[in-house]
């Protein structure tokens, strides 16, 4: 089983100080930042855009995980590259049949490229697209806010994404995003997950550092 990576939402961070919360992160052992973009149209918040990923890219060498929950996310991949984007992953309820045509323009950039799927998707609307993909991202959440109940259902997705990984024989990260805390990341892990989006867990923790140990271990 490969090492677990932690990405902490930047969306539970003080936007005041966003330069120290970045540097916090980084010294306290985080993997990767997880950057949600939301417009206010494919869900009902708005957060940031490309100038915040470029101006997080000037201050750190931690991977930026561009989590892109917009409209017609295939006129900005180019752009959130550009920026600095590791991995940009979309949604296929933005993409539908599009979905593995953005995949490739995002590869064709240069970063990492990732589907997404909301907890009413079933895993079988994305199973051809997988291939392409270097991540897998499960909703274990309804997207548009930090703060909520993990979903237990987004337990069976996993195995289900991580059964056709491995029939498919390739490195394919598998990320969960949406809830997860002490309480439920070890199911999580045992399931399949292999990168771990953790917001509130993090940013409201005493102590950064040994959270992040804590949700690895």
């Amino acid at each position: 089983m490969k090492d677990v990576k932690i990405a902490p939402s930047i969306l539970s961070a003080d936007f005041s100080k966003m330069g120290e919360e970045v540097r916090s992160l980084q010294e306290s052992g985080a993997d990767w930042i997880h950057c949600d973009v939301m417009d206010g149209v494919f869900v009902n918040n708005i957060t940031f855009g490309i100038k915040m990923v470029e101006d997080l890219h000037k201050i750190t060498t931690l991977p930026l995980d561009c989590h892109l929950m917009i409209v017609h996310p295939e006129k900005y991949v180019e752009r959130f590259a550009k920026a600095g984007a590791h991995i940009i992953t979309v949604h296929y309820e933005a993409c539908k049949d599009n979905l593995e045509e953005v995949l490739r323009l995002i590869k064709s950039t240069g970063a990492k490229c990732g589907a997404v799927i909301n907890p009413d998707t079933p895993v079988e609307k994305i199973e051809k697209a997988i291939p392409l993909c270097d991540m897998v991202l499960i909703m274990s959440v309804f997207p548009g806010f930090g703060g909520q109940k993990f979903i237990p259902e987004s337990l069976d997705k996993l195995r289900e994404v991580k059964a056709i990984v491995q029939k498919l024989g390739k490195d394919i990260d598998i990320q969960i995003d949406g809830g997860v805390n002490p309480e439920n990341v070890a199911l999580v892990k045992e399931a399949g997950a292999s990168v771990i989006v953790a917001g509130n867990a993090v940013f409201k923790a005493q102590n950064r550092a040994e959270m992040i140990a804590k949700l690895k271990a």
